[in-house]
């Protein structure tokens, strides 16, 4: 029988709205993408964006990666707004060093892709390349304290997603050929 004041989540619109508001700050899948080929071309030389898309959207299809992307959006939009109460305001609007909150959420998507994303995520955080640099800008007057680790941690989960998924193909092959 069914509770019509119950609370429902549709899915559907969740992964939606992800992707909706990652296009609205400025974030596109092939951007993720290209991260995604820095972090990974030297171990897969015939690795193609197209691929690296493909795992990105498979991390994007995760519920907790996209409870991570709508929170951290919502607190960037916030802190733009000045919504925040004092002194969270200032720390995420200035992206405060010692402000770490936006790095654990940005985690909660890399744990759920293992060591491999770990170590990913602490060197496109360092460097900033590409979609990053741009998101760390601050001239802009946007702001993208959680969004611009959400990015670095969505490619990092990718790469590591491709990592599992080629040595799976090469024990799969090697095992075919009877090695």
């Amino acid at each position: 029988m069914s509770q019509p004041n119950v609370y429902r989540l549709n899915s559907k619109q969740v992964a939606q709205a992800t992707e909706e508001w990652l296009t609205k700050r400025g974030v596109t899948k092939e951007q993720i993408g290209q991260l995604v080929m820095l972090l990974q071309k030297d171990y897969f030389p015939d690795l193609t964006l197209d691929e690296c898309v493909l795992n990105v959207e498979a991390v994007l299809s995760k519920r907790e990666v996209q409870n991570a992307v709508l929170t951290g959006i919502q607190l960037d939009m916030l802190a733009e707004e000045g919504k925040l109460l004092p002194p969270l305001q200032d720390m995420i609007a200035y992206d405060e060093g010692l402000y770490g909150c936006d790095e654990i959420l940005a985690l909660s998507i890399v744990n759920v892709y293992g060591s491999i994303g770990l170590t990913n995520f602490g060197y496109v955080d360092k460097l900033k390349p590409g979609i990053l640099k741009k998101l760390n800008d601050k001239s802009s007057g946007a702001t993208h304290t959680f969004l611009d680790d959400i990015v670095g941690a969505i490619a990092a989960s990718a790469s590591s997603r491709i990592a599992h998924r080629k040595q799976a193909e090469r024990e799969e092959a090697a095992s075919q050929s009877g090695e």
